[in-house]
């Protein structure tokens, strides 16, 4: 099922917390070759996973992680403005109504669904908070990733060619995107829509208490 949970909420989930970093670990540093840091406990983590963001988690049945993605607002820091300034032209992305998703992960051996259940939750933030624009930075294998399952992003920029490249670009919200990340997972949009509602309402009142 997909999980929408906000990291301070992450310490009520443990096998579903840390299979997610472990296989984040797995992925960016191990199948990828990324530069990131590892901790002792073979755990991936970033100065943006402290900004508690709300994370979109494929939970397997066992309680596992099979997939996730992390979401943070533009009006605070996010990757794009700190470390892809370059791609932006000198004009960061500062707006209530556009979110930052950054660490795509799927763990290995997950069923090809996986994929799309992972766009169909962050579909459903966009619609649940009324978001204009996904922003994120992304390379070539994603590209193909996301044409595939037919929500692919208007591209902005563009730095390096073929498979070095990387670029920025934005996804719009609509029920059309929606109804068909649903045929492409699997999953029928009332269960989808049930998902998001039963977590995201956990999340809202958490924006508001912070307000």
């Amino acid at each position: 099922m997909i999980r929408y949970i906000p990291a301070d909420r992450l310490n009520e989930f443990t096998k579903l917390r840390d299979t997610m970093f472990r296989d984040r670990a797995d992925q960016f540093k191990t199948r990828l070759g990324w530069d990131v840091s590892i901790s002792d406990q073979g755990e991936e983590r970033d100065e943006y996973d402290a900004l508690n963001p709300l994370y979109v988690i494929w939970q397997n049945r066992d309680g596992t992680h099979g997939g996730s993605m992390r979401f943070l607002p533009s009006t605070g820091p996010i990757m794009v403005n700190d470390h892809f300034a370059k791609l932006l032209m000198g004009r960061p992305i500062r707006n209530p109504k556009i979110w930052e998703c950054t660490r795509y992960c799927l763990a290995r051996g997950v069923e090809p669904r996986v994929s799309a259940a992972l766009m169909l939750g962050g579909a459903e933030i966009g619609m649940a908070f009324d978001l204009t624009f996904a922003v994120g930075v992304f390379d070539a294998r994603m590209m193909r990733i996301y044409q595939r399952l037919s929500w692919p992003p208007m591209v902005m920029a563009t730095s390096g060619e073929g498979r070095d490249a990387i670029s920025v670009g934005f996804w719009s919200f609509s029920d059309d995107v929606i109804n068909r990340l649903s045929l492409k997972s699997g999953i029928a949009r009332a269960v989808s829509r049930y998902w998001a509602q039963q977590d995201l309402s956990h999340f809202s009142r958490h924006i508001r208490k912070s307000a």
